[in-house]
This record gives C-alpha cells, sequence and structure tokens, in this order.
C-alpha cells in the first residue's frame, strides 16, 4: 500500500512543499484565467473584475481559512445572485455595480461572524436536492444570460423565462461568426477532455478554445469597426465584441457605495450573497476533503472567517464574492498541492500572467467567453442531472424541480426557503405524523450515544432522522474517538431523509479511512423510491428486493465455483482509495461482490461494481464500473500500466519533466511499444515485469493495471462487466497469479 507521508506545517514546511504547491498552482492558475474572465463578465461587472477576485481569494483567505487543498475565487454558482443583486438595486443613476459591491463587502462580513460564532455547520441543514435544484437553477440562469451574447443576438426581455424564450424569437438575428465562434468554443469544451491526450490535458480546454478565439479576432480583424457580408446580409464586426480591461490596471478598481444600506433590498442582496456564498463554500470544503490523499479535514468555520474577509476586501476594490471552487481544487489536488499555499501561489500568478497577457486578453472576443459559461451553465442543467437525482428517487426530483421553479420566479434566497420547507411539508407526510408529533421526533433526546468498557461506540437513532437532525447528530458523532468501532443503529428510526444518510455514510467513510470501523445497521426494514444507498427510507415492518438477472447469473457464477456473493451495497470501500486511481475519485457505493481465494497461491480476490463520480461537485459524471482487486501475497512495486497512443509517446519527450515518465522496456521494445508503463522506482519496476509477465501481459487483452504496493486493481472499462466478462475477469486474474508466483519462486 502508498503511504502518504502527512505534509508538514508552519514556515517549515511552506519551505519543504514550495515547489509541490508551486508546480501545482501553475495548473490552477491556467484554468482560473478564463474562468475568472467570463464569471465577471456574466455577473455584470467588468471581465476584470473576476481577476481581482481571483487574486484577493488567494491572497487574503489562504493565511486565515482551515481547508488544506481548496483553491478560492469567483465560480459560475454566484453569478446569478449577482445579477439578481444588480437588477433589485438598479435606479438609473449608474451606480448600481458599487451598491452591490457594498453588499458584497458586508456579506463578507456576515460571513466571518458566521465563522467566529461557529455556525460553519449551518448550510449542512439545507436539504441536498434543495442545493440541487438552487445549482439548476443557477445553471438555467447563467444558459439564459450567456446564449444570446453566443448567438450575437440581442434581446429585449430581462427575466430568466423572457430570454429562454427570446432564444427561438432571435434565431434570424443570429450572427454567424459569432455563433461560428461559439460552436467551435463548445466543441473544444466537450471533446478534448475525452481526449486520451495528456498533450491536450498540459493546459485545461478553456484555454486552448481562447487561444483559437484570439485567432478568429485576427481572421476576422475584429480590431477594426467593419460589416462582413454573408449570404446577402451585413453584420458587425468590431472592437465592441471584445474584452475590455483598463490600460492602466489600476484604473481597474472600483469602490463600494454604502448609501442604500438603509434601503431593505440591499439586506435582501447581502443575505442572498452571504447565504449562497456560505454553502457553496462549505459544500465545496467537504468536497475537497474526500479528494484529498492525507485524509485532512477543514475546519469549516474557519473557511467562513477566511473567504468572509476575502469577500470583505474583494467589494471593497471592486471584486466578486469569493468562495471554494471545486473545478480548480479539483485540479489542485490532481496536481499533487500539499498544503494550502499552492491557493496562495496560484493569486502570484494570475497578478503576473494578468501584467504579461494583459495584451492577449483585449484580443479575446466576449462570445469566447460566453460559450463558455453556456457550457458550464448546461453542465449545471443538463437533463443528466435531472435523470441523476431521478435515480435517487422520484422524491427528491420533486424536491428540486419546486426548488427549481420557485428560484426562477422570484430569487434565490427564496428558492433555498421555499424548497426546505416543501421538502419538509412532504417529510411530514410521508412519516404519516401530526406537525407536533413529527418535530418532537426530529429533535428527540431520544437520539444518543453509548460506549461499553472495550471502547467501543454505539450511536442509537430513533424517531426522525432527516436534515434537522444533523446539528444533534453532529455533536454526538463529536464525541466518538478516532480510530474506534462505531455501530450506527437505525433500526428505531421511522424517517430517514437522503441529507442525513449522505451525512452519515461522510462520517462513516472518514472514519474509516482513519483506522476506525463504522458499520451501519437496522435499515432492513426500510423502503424507498429507489435502490440508491443514500435514498429516503421509510419504516415498514417487511420488504425485500427481488434481484435482477445479471445478479442471478452472478450467483449462480459463485455458487458453482464456491465463491462468496454479496448484492448489497457494502459501505467500507477505504481499501480501494489506496489505490492512486480512487485517491482522487469520490466513491459512492460498491455492491455486487464475488471474492474468491487462490489456494495454490495463498492470494484472495474481489469482483465488485463500483460507482464513483469524477469531476466538479455538482456537475460530477457519475460512473458505474467492475473492478477487480487481487491481493498479492507478497509485496510488489507500486506502478500502474495501460494503453499507450501515439500523442503520449511524443510527449513523453517533449514534457518528461512534468512528472509523466513511461518506463521504458529496451528488451522488450513492442511491449513498451503497446503499454505505458507509470510508477516512482524504475529499478524495482523493471526487475520486476519478468520475461514471463511481460509474455502474458501481451498475449492479454488490454486492461488498466494499478499495484499499491500490496494489492493489484484490474478493470476494463468505465462499465459494469456482463457475467462472461466477470469470468475471464476471474481467469485473468488467477492466471497473472501464478506467473507473479512463478516470479517470486525463481
Amino acid at each position: 500500500m502508498e503511504v502518504h507521508e502527512m505534509p508538514e506545517t508552519g514556515w517549515k514546511g511552506i519551505v519543504k512543499n514550495f515547489r509541490s504547491d508551486f508546480l501545482a498552482a501553475i495548473s490552477v492558475s491556467l484554468v482560473a484565467l478564463p474562468l475568472g474572465l467570463g464569471v465577471a463578465a456574466a455577473s455584470g461587472a467588468p471581465p476584470i473584475a473576476g481577476l481581482i477576485s481571483a487574486i484577493v481569494g488567494a491572497l487574503v483567505a489562504t493565511p486565515f481559512r482551515g481547508s488544506h487543498l481548496a483553491i478560492n475565487g469567483p465560480a459560475a454558482g454566484l453569478i446569478a445572485v449577482i445579477l439578481s443583486s444588480i437588477y433589485s438595486l438598479e435606479d438609473g443613476s449608474g451606480k448600481t455595480l458599487n451598491y452591490v459591491l457594498a453588499a458584497i463587502c458586508v456579506a463578507g462580513l456576515v460571513q466571518v461572524l458566521l465563522g467566529i460564532l461557529k455556525l460553519g455547520k449551518i448550510a449542512e441543514i439545507v436539504p441536498s436536492s434543495v442545493i440541487q435544484g438552487i445549482m439548476v437553477a443557477i445553471g438555467i440562469i447563467i444558459f439564459s444570460t450567456q446564449i444570446h451574447i453566443a448567438l450575437g443576438t440581442s434581446p429585449k426581455g430581462k427575466s430568466t423565462v423572457d430570454l429562454l424564450k427570446e432564444i427561438v424569437t432571435q434565431i434570424p438575428n443570429i450572427h454567424p461568426v459569432i455563433l461560428g465562434i461559439s460552436v467551435i468554443g463548445i466543441i473544444m469544451l466537450v471533446i478534448i477532455p475525452k481526449i486520451q491526450s495528456r498533450f491536450l490535458h498540459f493546459f485545461p480546454a478553456s484555454l486552448w478554445f481562447l487561444a483559437v478565439s484570439v485567432f478568429a479576432a485576427y481572421l476576422f480583424n475584429f480590431f477594426e469597426p467593419h460589416t462582413i457580408d454573408i449570404l446577402g446580409k451585413q453584420y458587425p464586426i468590431g472592437p465592441s465584441q471584445l474584452i475590455k480591461i483598463p490600460d492602466n490596471l489600476w484604473d481597474a478598481i472600483m469602490y463600494p457605495d454604502f448609501s442604500r444600506i438603509g434601503d431593505y433590498r440591499f439586506w435582501i442582496a447581502v443575505l442572498s450573497i452571504s447565504l449562497i456564498a456560505s454553502i457553496q463554500t462549505l459544500a465545496m470544503a467537504k468536497a475537497v476533503d474526500k479528494l484529498d490523499p492525507y485524509k485532512r479535514k477543514s475546519n469549516l468555520n474557519k473557511d467562513l472567517i477566511g473567504v468572509g474577509l476575502a469577500t470583505a476586501v474583494s467589494g471593497a476594490i471592486g471584486g466578486l464574492p469569493i468562495i471554494t471552487v471545486i473545478v480548480r481544487s479539483t485540479v489542485n489536488v490532481n496536481n499533487n498541492a500539499k498544503s494550502k499555499w499552492s491557493n496562495f501561489y496560484h493569486g502570484i500568478l494570475i497578478i503576473i500572467f494578468l501584467f504579461l497577457l494583459a495584451p492577449v486578453i483585449q484580443k479575446i472576443p466576449l462570445a469566447a467567453l460566453a460559450a463558455i459559461l453556456v457550457y458550464i451553465g448546461f453542465r449545471l442543467a443538463s437533463p443528466s442531472v435531472f435523470k441523476k437525482i431521478y435515480e435517487m428517487g422520484i422524491e427528491q426530483l420533486i424536491f428540486m424541480v419546486v426548488t427549481i421553479g420557485i428560484t426562477l420566479y422570484s430569487d434565490l434566497l427564496w428558492g433555498i426557503i421555499g424548497g426546505s420547507m416543501f421538502t419538509l411539508l412532504v417529510h411530514i407526510l410521508l412519516s404519516r405524523m401530526s406537525f407536533g408529533d413529527f418535530f418532537k421526533e426530529a429533535f428527540s433526546s431520544k437520539t444518543n450515544i453509548y460506549s461499553n468498557k472495550e471502547g467501543d461506540f454505539t450511536l442509537q437513532v430513533e424517531g426522525i432522522a432527516n436534515f434537522l437532525k444533523i446539528p444533534l447528530i453532529s455533536k454526538l458523532l463529536n464525541m466518538i474517538t478516532p480510530g474506534s468501532k462505531v455501530t450506527i443503529d437505525m433500526s428505531k428510526s421511522r424517517l430517514v431523509g437522503m441529507t442525513f444518510m449522505e451525512y452519515i455514510v461522510d462520517f462513516l467513510k472518514m472514519h474509516n479511512a482513519g483506522g476506525g470501523k463504522a458499520i451501519i445497521k437496522g435499515l432492513d426494514s426500510h423502503v424507498s423510491s429507489s435502490p440508491f444507498n443514500k435514498a429516503l427510507k421509510i419504516s415498514l415492518n417487511s420488504f425485500t428486493t427481488a434481484s435482477s438477472p445479471r445478479q442471478i447469473r452472478l450467483q449462480n457464477i459463485a455458487s458453482e465455483n464456491s465463491y462468496q456473493y454479496t448484492k448489497h451495497v457494502e459501505w467500507d470501500t477505504s481499501y480501494l482509495k489506496n489505490f492512486h486511481f480512487f485517491e482522487i475519485r469520490q466513491i459512492e457505493r460498491k455492491s455486487n461482490c464475488i471474492k474468491g481465494y487462490i489456494k495454490d497461491f495463498k492470494m484472495n480476490w474481489e469482483v465488485a461494481d463500483v460507482t464513483f463520480s469524477e469531476g466538479a461537485a455538482f456537475t460530477a459524471e457519475v460512473f458505474n464500473t467492475t473492478v477487480m482487486v487481487l491481493k498479492l501475497n507478497t509485496k510488489v512495486p507500486v506502478f500502474s500500466i495501460e494503453k499507450e497512443g501515439v500523442l503520449e509517446k511524443i510527449f513523453d519527450r517533449v514534457m518528461a519533466f512534468s512528472g509523466y515518465k513511461d518506463i521504458d522496456f529496451e528488451m522488450y521494445p513492442d511491449f513498451s511499444k503497446k503499454f505505458l508503463v507509470m510508477g516512482n522506482n524504475e529499478e524495482e519496476i523493471k526487475s520486476f515485469f519478468s520475461k514471463d509477465i511481460i509474455n502474458f501481459l501481451e498475449s492479454q487483452q488490454i486492461y488498466h493495471i494499478e499495484s499499491n504496493g500490496e494489492a493489484l486493481l484490474i478493470f476494463d472499462k468505465f462499465k459494469l462487466a456482463r457475467t462472461d466478462e466477470t469470468i475471464k475477469f476471474i481467469e485473468f486474474a488467477e492466471e497473472l497469479a501464478e506467473v507473479i508466483n512463478v516470479k517470486e519462486i525463481i
């Protein structure tokens, strides 16, 4: 198993971790540049405001915050709340943006106060489907405002619904050149991440697109006002369609105007900004913690203080609110950052890039930023999001849709309040209890924690276990000793909400990752509208789940060969996190496990269906795949092996310094051409790959194989294996075990 040594802290840690953190910051800053410009433009602010926000989020938040690998800056999730604030504070004076900056300053101070009062967990009681509904509504709002810029049209409406309607009516007015740039950009944003090429992935897809858009600006001469004739119709092209930033960057600073502080609309803006920013920051901080290979946990109260201070400073000089951003944080983790100072360094790099690239930035068409945001908006509100929520339970889809509707016809603040109240009402109806009894059971003191002489804990959950119970559960879970055995008994619960289940499962995973053993029991008599393991559950007397045809076939395979088979979800997947592939991906569940033992070589194996997510929290892609884990009887080097492509071969020679190094087996050139083998200890890896192992692998189907030193992770594609493919998995593992064992004997 690969062991991660905890990074040092303090000044010594800053020095020791500098190289890793700075290299990660380079990648993060390249992602932050286009996103910062686009978020600001879509928010109705000057594009430079996005870069100001990114810089402040890095330099101000880092010393005060409580997270380790998160990146702070402006994000698409706050576009809607800024636009809403602009509309509500508009008074025709030309100072609307200054009023909004004042609201941003005050909102930041509210966040600081929440952190000081240790109210960082307040966001956890907002139902998860409501949060998802808010994110979908934000995606719709972003899409509706940016699609017209991406099409080159000028809508008359201002509301989200009116803007969506005008997409159709404005079709005759589409600007072909602007549309062409946007279409090319969206195609690049979709295709580049799917191409298995480290050359293309060296820069983010958005940066490749901006480079192409600058070429288009030169091709059609956006720098001089003129018209272009297409099919007999004249279309204007000129500098007004390019990004504008001041030649003197000091002129970009704007100052807040607090003269509307006595207006109730000002305070609605303050509450909306502080609430949405806090919810997103805390949710994203927890998401980044799950990606942290060192299993560190963020101090959410300190996070609120850090981002609150940064937000107040950002608003004071013309920037946007600051939150924890998941896309940039994921890039940070994937590039091996070790401490929070990578966030600080990425701010320094943005300053450098801003001064060096200011002339280039001014040559980027606004349509390019709009296309990026249209893509982001669509991802946030795509049909796959609705499908994903539906698979968690029909009631979750209803909660989300109601939240979306309230938000679109009012604002984000009322969306959260209305969505949460509707969710609570449905919970009451499903529990078949009176209002008084429901709330009595939700806050019941019967839910408690007990320990025995051996130091084992039992958390007895009774009554209503939904989002209202999370503060009590959080307090009880904090009493549990790290590394202990914990049983979470829900047999006496009447209703278990999805938000509550997510909280419990997060604790279970963190506790098990820390060396403890936590299990959940007592849900056998509960039913739900979905097979999703965290779905809302209601207690009944009896309920059985019929096996699917595939599960029946897997059971037959196990019975015929004396293997063990379990179809139910297994909660403990911590051993999979020991593999690098799953270190940076969130495992949601594991089921349909077949376990066996290779007696001749004393090796255990397991084949299981694993559901994991990859990408940003609210736009993460969910994959279902079948993996095999072969537990070896001896230590082996840490390595990974997979199919090698042509672009990778070229890129290996050009970019070897970046940390990607394909180990070349000179004596086996065909093997080196066919496979990409990577690892830190080249000498040990070459010694391990004997002639027999190489010949065996060359004769087999190409799998992804990864070693953590004690076991091998083997899978083919991101899909569930058919039963015949499962049998091939087992045969492959048994033959590989024999080859490895023969090598050890030799």
